[in-house]
């Protein structure tokens, strides 16, 4: 017998009341995981990504053995990238290594354009084993925002800095807006593409944009998000938008169409209510106490989800993701226990 599908993230997504705090984990496929590790002595990233079989197992591996109250498809943010002309390889103990990197206006323009059906098929193939056979709990679509993206195809690759994005941005300004114009559509019709398939939810992750002022913010990158998240919103999905180190950035987040604002652990959740945050919040646990022993774990989640439970608007995540060295026992009962306290503390209010 099926088992009842589990709505508690897209209740909690949308402000609504929970049987419990939801679950999931940034990162929560792969990584830590020894089956995974396993994988990946034979495959590569991408070639998990396109073997839609595959790709679906790995995805759901984390949701059997854990218990999060959602998956989030296994892929990278550059997946949607070679099919605009990017020229990008995932480069092991590196990340993503563009060849043929953004160096001025005609660089912008000879991007081409996304056919997600024709360029992705195996991302919605993927999507659709899930959602049509396998999972009972919702499944997060996502893509990279932007700037981040922007921030590879300038750089060339990761970068600590962001120079050369930064300096393009400021000198260039129209070829920069440009190159927004430009992932906005290779973003939107490829989420919508996702959510057609059968993704009940969209995180954007905008993963570096800290590195930005909130001034720059507000000129160089908020028009296009609101773009992207409007255009987004008329798919009725939830929306949550997410970033490292960009706590000065919250409340701009929160001005955006979008459900969940994601925190990292530099913002308590308290002090994001007291700076008028009313939406849906993500977070926003250390990943790094992962490594603690349990009784530290315990107290500082415990710290956490009575901060969220503040309002009825709140879902446990880490502050990033899952790395290699975390056991997958510790997620498992972190899960657990995030779900019997937080269920417990809603029978006795």
């Amino acid at each position: 017998m099926a088992k009842a599908f589990n709505d508690n993230y897209l209740r909690a997504a949308r402000g609504e009341k929970t049987d419990h705090v939801p679950v999931w984990f940034m990162r929560q496929a792969g990584r830590s995981q020894p089956e995974y590790r396993e994988l990946k002595e034979k495959y590569s990233l991408e070639e998990i990504t396109k073997q839609p079989e595959l790709c679906a197992y790995v995805t759901k591996l984390p949701v059997d053995q854990y218990g999060v109250d959602a998956a989030i498809l296994y892929k990278d943010i550059v997946t949607p990238l070679p099919a605009i002309g990017v020229d990008v390889e995932i480069k092991a103990g590196i990340g993503p290594v563009i060849a043929n990197p953004i160096r001025s206006a005609q660089d912008v323009a000879r991007l081409g354009e996304i056919d997600p059906v024709q360029d992705v098929p195996y991302v919605l193939e993927t999507i659709r084993i899930l959602t049509e056979e396998q999972l009972d709990v919702p499944l997060i679509g996502f893509a990279g925002a932007p700037f981040t993206l922007a921030s590879y195809m300038i750089e060339g690759g990761p970068s600590r800095s962001y120079n050369k994005t930064k300096a393009l941005m400021v000198s260039e300004p129209q070829t920069w807006f440009a190159l927004m114009d430009k992932l906005a559509d290779t973003i939107i019709p490829y989420m919508k593409a996702q959510i057609g398939a059968g993704a009940k939810a969209i995180q954007v992750f905008d993963s570096w944009v800290g590195a930005l002022s909130a001034d720059d913010y507000r000129i160089f990158i908020k028009p296009v998000m609101d773009r992207i998240f409007s255009e987004l919103r008329e798919e009725g999905m939830p929306l949550t938008i997410f970033g490292v180190g960009a706590s000065h950035l919250a409340r701009d987040w929160h001005d955006l169409p979008v459900d969940v604002v994601g925190l990292d652990w530099r913002l308590p959740i308290r002090d994001a209510r007291s700076m008028g945050l009313t939406k849906t919040l993500q977070g926003n646990f250390d990943p790094s106490y992962l490594l603690a022993d349990w009784s530290v774990i315990e107290k500082r989640v415990k710290d956490i989800v009575d901060q969220g439970m503040e309002s009825d608007g709140y879902i446990f995540n880490l502050g990033h993701g899952v790395f290699p060295e975390v056991d997958p026992d510790t997620l498992k009962r972190l899960t657990a226990f995030v779900h019997e306290y937080s269920a417990k503390q809603k029978t006795n209010s």
